[in-house]
């Protein structure tokens, strides 16, 4: 069964990226955290085996990181063939 795959764009507090990017590596639902220029701070992936785990994920290991200042959920609905 595929996995539900979501993308988080973080925006963090002054001076604390580097502390989120640590903390986000921690999370095992997470699969991968980039930091990124523009309007957000990190992208982070998270990937569960439904959305219910997903949004679990967010929530509850995601939110609760202090230097979190707003964060963007985007659920990936599908790829290429």
């Amino acid at each position: 069964m595929a996995k539900t795959k979501a993308f988080v764009l973080i925006e963090t507090t002054v001076g604390k990226t580097k502390d989120v990017v640590s903390k986000l590596r921690g999370v095992g639902s997470v699969s991968s955290v980039d930091v990124v220029t523009g309007p957000y701070d990190i992208i982070a992936i998270i990937e569960a085996d439904d959305l219910g785990s997903v949004g679990d994920a967010v929530t509850g290991s995601v939110h609760t990181i202090d230097g979190i200042q707003r964060t963007v959920t985007c659920l990936a609905v599908g790829g290429p063939g």
